[in-house]
């Protein structure tokens, strides 16, 4: 069984990489991801998406932090985010990560800022519409 912690640092070498088929199988079956931007969504839904949207990542890891009575892990790191219309965006994330007693994550909330992301994802959308 994998540390939480070691599951962490994989999540974020897993996402940076786009290796969706490696990052979903870090959650288990009913895994869920809460995003400002995407709303709630299975795992495998939410990184689809994500993936669609994205051309390429860069992730800054800046703090890993265990909540002692809960295992609760909170990913502090900086996001670089090129999506697929080619418009750029930085910030700060903070995820937190549930886990099972296997280490598998069973919910991901995302926290940042989504003023310049949210307008840059819609302008995507609007743009395939359009299309």
């Amino acid at each position: 069984m994998k540390e939480k912690t070691t599951v962490a640092e994989h999540y974020i070498s897993y996402l940076e990489a786009g290796n969706l088929k490696a990052l979903t199988k870090l959650f288990s079956a009913d895994g869920i991801v809460v995003s400002p931007i995407y709303g709630t969504l299975k795992a495998a839904t939410f990184y689809e998406t994500l993936a669609k949207d994205t051309t390429a990542s860069k992730l800054m890891i800046k703090g890993i932090f265990e909540e002692p009575t809960s295992g609760n892990i909170a990913l502090y790191f900086q996001y670089d985010w090129t999506l697929e219309h080619g418009r750029q965006v930085t910030f700060d994330v903070v995820d937190i990560l549930t886990f099972d007693a296997e280490n598998k994550i069973t919910s991901l909330k995302i926290i940042y800022d989504t003023v310049q992301a949210r307008a840059w994802v819609e302008e995507l959308r609007e743009g395939r519409k359009t299309d």
